[in-house]
């Protein structure tokens, strides 16, 4: 009960940033501290425990809405737009609500390697085993994540101008 009651508030923030709904949100957590409870003896301590069972969250929301959502929009070539600088100067009239909002707004095969990796703070070696893609597959979703979302952010900012 300690474990949970050290970690439930952390982690529930975790999931919300996936899920979004609450309800939803409750019942991956639960779902995620009994898997971890099952599998506390595959705790090694390589990590420390709060890493650990940070994945175990980050899994359960990826596999909750993987089976969720069955259906995958391809994207076509024509419509993406590469950018390769990493000038990403944005006036702060763009909050980190509405950065946050951005992001949740991406496809989801953008959206969970950008969380993963601006948010939660995983490199790519840690993301491609989540997601199980190759390293490479990762880095090119992320750049290509990242070059979405800023151009909707300078979307974002011009509107108000």
């Amino acid at each position: 009960m300690q474990l949970y009651e050290r970690y439930c508030d952390g982690m529930f923030a975790v999931v919300m940033r996936f899920l979004r709904n609450s309800d939803d949100a409750e019942d991956v957590l639960q779902e995620s501290f009994i898997k971890a409870f099952q599998k506390m003896e595959q705790f090694n301590g390589e990590v420390t425990f709060g890493a650990w069972l940070k994945r175990i969250v980050v899994n359960s929301c990826i596999d909750f809405l993987k089976a969720r959502r069955h259906e995958y929009i391809p994207l076509e070539k024509n419509t993406m737009h590469l950018v390769e600088d990493d000038d990403w100067e944005i006036e702060s009239v763009v909050t980190i609500d509405e950065v946050r909002q951005e992001i949740l707004e991406l496809s989801e095969k953008y959206r969970f390697v950008v969380l993963l990796f601006l948010i939660e703070g995983y490199d790519h070696a840690e993301i491609s085993e989540i997601l199980k893609i190759p390293e490479a597959t990762c880095r090119t979703q992320l750049m290509r994540g990242k070059a979405i979302l800023k151009e909707k952010l300078l979307k974002k900012k011009n509107q108000r101008v």
